[in-house]
């Protein structure tokens, strides 16, 4: 039985901006000279947006892309952030996380590991840090997951005898692992691959990136933000991390549901 104790959060998918027909736009509406100040395909699709609502495009704000999109957070005009989108994979979670994590629906899509198709008898489980430093609550939980996981690999093989008659052997693996699932406990391993537009990151990290939030999703919410304020800071750079007092972080913006 392997044990994970942090998450890990891939950045696997991020937006292009057809550069040819933005072209073709501009110069069928006479703005043949507007250009931008970044590379960043979310914040140039957010700022293109942001224009259209106006047909600014021959005004443009002092200071570039940066300071556009930071007038449009300070004004809340958070609608045009939904035109960018960022895709990550995230692993070394628990069942417990994802079903906190799709409470998220608005913006949101979501795939996950199928514990119906995917053999669970070799399943890692996430241990939480409070019961892993205290030697005799990690004993209570090594045991009590490693018995799940053992009457996991039980109900399966019964199961398989019991569905024996049935022909195609894709169906008798899943007849038998949807049912032995059940005792699986919320600690399995999880994989989740999560797309959401920028606003909806927004409001994930304001909510889940936040001193008051379940210590598994601050954690990824975390790393999230960390990437997300490299990958595209004119979006996400006024989000600061705060320190907590039992090491952890946070994180704060003055500017609050965008």
């Amino acid at each position: 039985m392997r044990i994970i104790r942090r998450p890990t959060v891939y950045l696997v998918a991020r937006q292009t901006v057809n550069a040819a027909d933005l072209e073709r736009f501009l110069a069928d509406h006479q703005f043949a000279h507007w250009t931008t100040d970044t590379s960043v395909a979310a914040e140039v699709v957010t700022e293109v947006a942001g224009r259209v609502c106006y047909m600014s495009f021959a005004k443009p704000r002092p200071g570039g892309n940066a300071a556009y999109l930071e007038h449009l957070k300070d004004v809340a005009h958070g609608s045009v952030l939904e035109h960018a989108v960022f895709s990550f994979l995230i692993t070394g979670v628990s069942r417990s996380f994802t079903h906190e994590l799709v409470r998220h629906r608005a913006g949101f899509g979501y795939s996950q590991l199928s514990q119906r198709y995917v053999d669970e008898s070799v399943a890692e489980f996430i241990e939480p840090d409070c019961i892993a430093e205290d030697p005799a609550l990690h004993e209570v939980w090594v045991q009590t997951v490693g018995a799940a996981q053992a009457a996991y690999v039980q109900l399966v093989e019964g199961l398989l005898r019991k569905f024996a008659a049935v022909p195609d052997a894709t169906q008798r693996r899943k007849l038998a692992r949807q049912a032995a699932r059940s005792v699986l406990p919320n600690a399995t391993e999880t994989k989740i691959f999560v797309t959401a537009n920028a606003r909806a990151w927004r409001h994930f990290i304001e909510m889940r990136c936040n001193e008051h939030a379940e210590v598994e999703i601050r954690a990824v919410a975390t790393q999230i933000l960390e990437i997300l304020k490299q990958e595209s800071p004119s979006i996400f750079g006024d989000y600061e991390f705060v320190l907590l007092p039992d090491g952890s972080r946070a994180a704060r913006t003055p500017y609050h549901k965008v």
